[in-house]
């Protein structure tokens, strides 16, 4: 395997990784999942290394793989200790989008049955009892059933 990479393309050593983390760079813009890129850097370390003090390619690929782990293990980290904050923290809850919302009631609403138009889609509805054609507004959304009150 050593030898395998030994002549591969015919290239100096800090080449090759060099290359590697610039794939691995291209392979995380194409595919975006925040994991290549620290492997990415794992792989430019070891080609900056071997640039500059040249190391043999077992130690290069000893090097690689503590690189690779390291900066994989701290990159979670971070992430895990500085949450990003979105602009819009409902943007993936629809329920929780609706609350509040006014909607029309298209099949009488009671506290066991009932759908509400919420949208462009109708939806299950439980609440007071409310007749088709009311307007409603969401106070919850538990399990796909909307909650619905009346308005005054």
């Amino acid at each position: 395997m050593i030898e395998l990479w030994a002549n591969f393309v015919g290239a100096e050593d800090h080449w090759k990784w060099l290359s590697l983390a610039a794939i691995l760079g291209i392979a995380e813009l194409i595919v975006p999942g925040v994991f290549l890129i620290w492997i990415a850097a794992g792989a430019a370390l070891v080609g900056a290394m071997t640039l500059l003090i040249g190391i043999s390619p077992s130690a290069q690929l000893l090097l690689f793989s503590v690189f690779a782990v390291g900066a994989v293990y701290g990159a979670r980290r971070w992430y895990r200790d500085n949450p990003v904050e979105s602009e819009d923290p409902l943007l993936n809850d629809r329920g929780a989008r609706m609350i509040g919302s006014t909607v029309t009631i298209v099949e009488a609403v009671s506290a066991t049955s009932g759908r509400a138009k919420v949208g462009d889609s109708v939806w299950p509805a439980h609440g007071p009892d409310l007749e088709a054609g009311t307007k409603a507004r969401v106070i919850a959304v538990i399990d796909g059933v909307v909650e619905v009150e009346a308005l005054n």
